[in-house]
């Protein structure tokens, strides 16, 4: 977490935001006019818990009362459940003997996960057999409960998808908990494609068939007719929404703000309708074409402070990162391209498109002012003032099995004509070494917090593999 927000802070003010991102961000309501929910309610995540303990216990003492051990972990799993309000905790079974774990095993049920506390020593067979099921595991192993965190790190190097949480605060079970809903989330979730000639068959395929998204590729002209579709009443009604709350407007005009925000309503429409989370659109190359009537850049903010995703350049990489981010943290990112500055240490991120609730829905909203797209001086986006000495986590999945990553603080926003509108400057440990070693095209994105550990977390129960940038 940031140095400005501690773990017990982020869980307390992001309960209600949990509970609405798919299970934690976006909940679903009905659309006016059209009794269809949107966002899609999304199914609960079900984690299996299972205690071990060996017959005879001697470590942590000879006469631990196992029961009274169950009944105080129960309490704080109940806790978790009622923080994260989209995941249950199934089964509880204590498994003692080989033939316990192996008849488990056989019979884990239709579960996301599994939750494994180790009452005792001894019990590091019963928990290989667990973890040898295949499915994402964390093994919660609270001080003087055993030693058989030690096999852990061993596992993953084998590639099993587990991890250990060796912590006295049981606030780190909501936190797993989150951690291992997202492969289940990404399996449920529709994201939005629209480019020319839409993406191939066989790249969508590869997306769903590693990570589980169905990616749907819709024409341009559909969304023209979805925006030819919009009432121009409720496109004004937004465009003040945006007018009334920004510190100011500097290049567009009121019909422009109106246009943007009427793509904005089209786009939400063409998500309604395929039931969508997230949404991408080549947007530089089919505005320069004429095949848009106007940038989306107003439309992907307000989906990302919703807690849903909106993607420049038809970047699926970064789409699916922000997909990733949001449900196991409840928060938006705001897609860059990094600026390197050796001189200074530092990394400058800029670009036309962030979201102004950079903690979640229920943050606050950075201040943000009305600007015209830079590249071009046309259309609407926003110039979004971010929070000075805010840490920042750098990510972004590549190769579909691998996460890049990287941390820095904000030191400031720069106010200058060059670039594009939003721009951030981040301290960073050493920008000499993002320089030498920047590959996978140009795009990062950004998120609140601190998260390394919380993805190199994620990442070992998803199968994929860590590079820390810098």
């Amino acid at each position: 977490m940031s140095d400005l927000m501690n773990r017990r802070e982020f869980l307390g003010a992001s309960t209600a935001g949990v509970a609405l991102l798919a299970g934690r961000l976006g909940s679903s309501v009905v659309m006016a006019g059209e009794g269809t929910e949107w966002p899609p309610k999304l199914r609960t995540v079900k984690i299996r818990k299972v205690y071990l303990a060996k017959p005879v216990p001697t470590w942590p003492k000879p006469d631990l009362d196992i029961p009274a051990e169950i009944a105080r972990l129960e309490k704080h799993l109940a806790d978790a459940e009622h923080q994260l309000g989209d995941v249950k905790f199934v089964g509880g079974e204590l498994l003692r003997i080989a033939a316990d774990a192996e008849k488990l095993a056989a019979n884990i049920g239709n579960v996301n996960g599994v939750l494994v506390f180790n009452l005792t020593s001894t019990v590091g067979h019963l928990l290989a057999r667990i973890v040898d099921v295949g499915l994402p595991t964390a093994l919660f192993s609270q001080p003087y409960s055993g030693h058989d965190w030690s096999q852990v790190a061993s596992m993953q190097k084998d590639g099993k998808k587990v991890i250990v949480l060796a912590t006295s605060d049981y606030g780190e079970i909501a936190e797993a908990a989150a951690l291992m809903q997202v492969p289940a989330r990404l399996r449920q979730t529709r994201i939005i494609y629209i480019q020319n000639g839409g993406m191939g068959t066989k790249r969508a395929k590869e997306f769903k068939d590693k990570l589980g998204v169905e990616v749907i590729s819709v024409n341009h002209h559909q969304l023209n007719e979805a925006y030819q579709a919009v009432d121009k009443k409720a496109a004004e009604a937004e465009a003040e929404l945006w007018i009334r709350n920004a510190q100011k407007t500097i290049e567009p005009t009121r019909e422009e703000i109106i246009k943007s925000s009427r793509l904005y309503l089209a786009m939400k429409q063409i998500m309604q309708q395929e039931q969508a989370r997230a949404i991408t659109i080549s947007c530089l190359g089919l505005f320069r074409q004429k095949n848009l009537p106007a940038y989306p850049c107003l439309g992907f903010c307000k989906l990302n402070d919703l807690g849903l995703v909106g993607a420049c350049e038809a970047d699926m990489n970064s789409t699916v990162t922000m997909l990733m981010f949001g449900y196991a943290f409840g928060i938006p990112g705001f897609i860059s391209d990094p600026v390197i500055d050796t001189a200074t240490n530092t990394v400058i991120h800029a670009h036309c498109v962030s979201a102004t609730k950079m903690d979640g829905p229920f943050g606050p909203q950075c201040p943000y002012i009305i600007r015209s797209h830079m590249e071009d001086n046309k259309g609407a986006s926003l110039q979004v003032k971010h929070r000075v000495g805010q840490v920042i986590t750098a990510a972004k999945l590549v190769n579909l099995d691998t996460m890049l990553i990287s941390t820095g603080k904000i030191t400031g926003n720069p106010d200058v004509d060059r670039g594009c509108r939003t721009k951030i400057t981040t301290k960073v440990v050493d920008a000499r070494k993002i320089l030498d070693n920047y590959t996978s095209g140009l795009h990062r994105v950004i998120f609140y917090g601190d998260r390394v550990q919380s993805i190199k977390h994620l990442a070992a129960l998803m199968g994929l593999k860590v590079v820390e940038e810098g």
